[in-house]
């Protein structure tokens, strides 16, 4: 028995990670066209036929693109904030009633064998959450599209096995890059992005001996390298004395394909 999971794509051009089980398979968000959505799927050898749902973390396009399309061809429910589904519904097309599910901040979830929690994160959408996702033991968070870091989100993302965080931008490249001002400020905003220091300052407060896999996710393409972000963590990390492969795995996710699919077992 195990619990497995990949993003299959990251960044501003769309997002969607794969959470599965041998009973439970599930989308966190869909924001790539239904038809990249099942050839990635297919790369990684699950049907998209086999999922049981979609979880929305919020209704920017880049995270919602095939939504709509695959709960029509695959019959499957939504999960997403009231606020989330009133900014998202005439984004995604028609969808069946009984496919329109309510999720409430900090309340938990039961969908076969997972439990799902979504907590409040700070962005720019209208009711934006993200998840914990427990099987067993095991507990996996996903923390992205987040302007500032809460004392609600650390406790949270505490305490897990896998960790999937939000890296987006490093601070003076996109100070000094080509981005309009107005764009610069909302990605520096209170309700914008993560920067490559503030995320790694972040997960050397909630790492533990149980932490052994980290994503960074949401990477910028013109804000950002994926030399940047490995360099900015593994410094911050030293710091603290953590080991980069020694104590802890860490993936930079790939803006198209799966990155790496970890298994953990119970």
């Amino acid at each position: 028995m195990a619990i497995e999971f990949t993003t299959l794509a990251s960044g501003s051009n769309g997002n969607c990670t794969y959470i599965g089980t041998n009973n439970t398979k599930i989308l966190i968000d869909a924001g790539l066209s239904g038809v990249k959505i099942e050839s990635l799927l297919n790369e990684i050898n699950i049907k998209p036929q086999e999922l049981d749902a979609i979880f929305v973390t919020h209704e920017h396009i880049d995270h919602i693109e095939g939504v709509g399309v695959l709960s029509r061809r695959y019959n499957l429910p939504i999960y997403a904030t009231e606020g989330t589904w009133e900014n998202m519904i005439n984004k995604i097309g028609n969808i069946n009633k009984t496919n329109k599910k309510i999720v409430y901040v900090n309340e938990r979830l039961i969908l076969n064998d997972l439990c799902l929690t979504p907590f409040e994160v700070p962005h720019d959408a209208k009711e934006p959450v993200c998840y914990t996702i427990k099987w067993d033991n095991i507990k996996i968070a996903i923390a992205t599209d987040m302007g500032h870091i809460t004392k609600n989100i650390i406790e949270n993302i505490r305490h897990c096995d896998a960790l999937i965080l939000e890296s987006n931008y490093d601070i003076n490249m996109l100070k000094n890059g080509n981005y309009p001002y107005n764009l610069k400020q909302r990605i520096f905003g209170k309700y914008g992005h993560l920067s490559n220091e503030i995320s790694a300052k972040i997960l050397a407060c909630v790492i533990s001996d149980k932490l052994k896999y980290v994503f960074l996710s949401h990477i910028s393409k013109e804000n950002n390298t994926n030399d940047l972000v490995y360099s900015t963590f593994k410094e911050n990390l030293d710091e603290f004395g953590i080991k980069i492969e020694r104590d802890l795995n860490i993936y930079i996710c790939k803006e198209y394909g799966a990155t790496k699919i970890i298994k953990l077992k119970n």
